[in-house]
C-alpha cells in the first residue's frame, strides 16, 4: 500500500519546514500530522515522513519509538495514558493499571475495538496521583473502584488525542 499525506498536511509540513534551518525539528510535528491521517504509524508511513522530510527512515523510526504517544499499530480511539511516575506508583498507578487490563481484556500496549492502553511515564497530574489521561480529559485520584465508571463514560463519549501540531 503506499501512502501519501493530504495536501493540508503537506502545506503545514512545507510551512514547518520553512521556520528551521534543517528539517530534523519537524520530525515530532510530522509524526503527528502521520498519525492522525494514517490512524498510526506502520513501517510505510514511517518511510513517507523520511522521505517527504529528506531524513534516514532510521532516524524517524528512531523517533517514533522512542515517545509513548506514537502508535505503530492500529488502536482503538480512546487512548488510556496511567501515569506510573513516583506520585502516581506510590498511590496505586500499578493497581489502577491492572483493573483496566483487566476490564478491558487487553495489556498495556495493546488495543481493542474501543481503547489503547498506555503505561505513561508522566502526565503531569502529581497532585492527582494516581492519574489517568484520555484525549484531553484527566481523571485525577483514581481508585479501581473508579474504572467502570470511566470505561462506561468514555465508551459513551471518544476521547480522540489531541491536536499537538
Amino acid at each position: 500500500m503506499t501512502f501519501e499525506f493530504s495536501q493540508q498536511a503537506k502545506e503545514r509540513i512545507n510551512a514547518l519546514c520553512e521556520r528551521y534551518p534543517s528539517k530534523q525539528p519537524v520530525v515530532l510535528a510530522a509524526l503527528h500530522l502521520a498519525q492522525k491521517e494514517f490512524g498510526h504509524l506502520g513501517d510505510d508511513v514511517l518511510r513517507l515522513v523520511a522521505k517527504t522530510l529528506d531524513l534516514s527512515y532510521p532516524h524517524v523510526y528512531g523517533v517514533a519509538t522512542f515517545y509513548t504517544m506514537f502508535r505503530r499499530e492500529p488502536a482503538g480511539h480512546n487512548v488510556l495514558r496511567v501515569c506510573t511516575n513516583i506520585s502516581c506508583m506510590l498511590r496505586g498507578a500499578y493497581d489502577v493499571l491492572e483493573g483496566l487490563e483487566k476490564r478491558l481484556g487487553i495489556k498495556v500496549g495493546e488495543s481493542n475495538e474501543t481503547f489503547h492502553l498506555v503505561e505513561e511515564e508522566c502526565i503531569a497530574a502529581c497532585d492527582g496521583a494516581p492519574a489517568v489521561l484520555c484525549g484531553t480529559e484527566y481523571f485525577l485520584n483514581v481508585e479501581v473502584g473508579d474504572l467502570d465508571t470511566i470505561i462506561g463514560s468514555l465508551d459513551k463519549t471518544p476521547h480522540p488525542e489531541s491536536e499537538v501540531v
